[in-house]
Order: structure tokens, then C-alpha cells, then sequence
């Protein structure tokens, strides 16, 4: 019971602390996926773009992922999902459903996308690039900055 308690209050301390046990990142492996894949279809990405947001090294691997969600994916991958889980759900949040969609891939004037689009600010391989577009949009709405 201990034990169970210690466990308890060190995740709640940690919110990264439970990914390093495989069977967490297993529990929370498809869902994630799942998500990742419907908002990669609203958005209408490609299977490369997909790879890359989710930093895939390997089409196998990435095809594998997608017919067979139940795997343990990276803690790498996993924080790659949540960031793009809060960027679309702050676009959501500010522009209409259609609009929310079709904004990812629209060039920005924004300082920090350079007249390029938040999508080819994401594409470019790095788990930073997903966090400033968060940054970005959570700003936007009025949350964290």
C-alpha cells in the first residue's frame, strides 16, 4: 500500500516521471496515436509530413504505428503528440473548425514564422519548433506564454 502511495505522489510530482516505464507509454501509446492520425487527416498531411512531426526514422516503423497502435512509443514521440494535440485544440479554440484546419499550412507574417507557414515552422524536424508554434497559439488565445 505503500508502495502504491510512493508511486502515486511521485508521478503527480513529476508529470514525465510515469514515461519512463514502457507499460505507461503503452497505455498511453494508442490513444495518442489514434489522435495524432485524426488530426493528421483533418489537416490533410501526407504520410512524409506525418513521419516527420512525429519523428519517425522509419517508414516501416511509422506504417506499423498506424495499423498497429498498441505499441510503447518514445517519451520523444509522446511529447511530439501532446505538443500538436495544443496546437490544435488552441485552433479550436480561436478561429472556426474550417479555418482552424486550413491555418496550419496558411504563410504567416508572424515574427516567428518568418512569412512561412506554422506547418513548415513544425516540419523541420525538432521537438522545439512544435513547442514555439504551441507557445505561439496558447499566447494567442490568452493562455500561457
Amino acid at each position: 500500500m505503500v508502495a502504491l502511495a510512493q508511486k502515486k505522489i511521485s508521478s503527480e510530482a513529476s508529470p514525465n516521471a510515469s514515461l519512463k516505464n514502457s507499460d505507461d507509454r503503452r497505455h498511453l501509446s494508442g490513444p495518442a496515436l489514434r489522435t495524432f492520425f485524426n488530426i493528421a487527416d483533418k489537416w490533410n498531411l501526407n504520410a512524409d509530413q506525418q513521419i516527420k512531426l512525429l519523428g519517425v526514422g522509419a517508414r516501416s516503423t511509422f506504417y506499423k504505428w498506424k495499423k498497429d497502435g498498441d505499441v510503447a512509443l518514445p517519451r520523444d514521440t509522446l511529447e511530439r503528440i501532446s505538443y500538436i494535440l495544443g496546437i490544435y485544440k488552441s485552433l479550436q479554440v480561436l478561429l472556426p473548425s474550417k479555418a482552424a484546419h486550413e491555418w496550419i499550412k496558411k504563410s504567416n507574417d508572424a515574427k516567428i514564422f518568418g512569412g512561412r507557414s506554422a506547418l513548415e515552422r513544425m516540419l523541420s524536424g525538432n521537438v522545439a519548433d512544435l513547442y514555439v508554434v504551441r507557445q505561439y497559439l496558447d499566447a494567442q488565445r490568452g493562455g500561457w506564454a
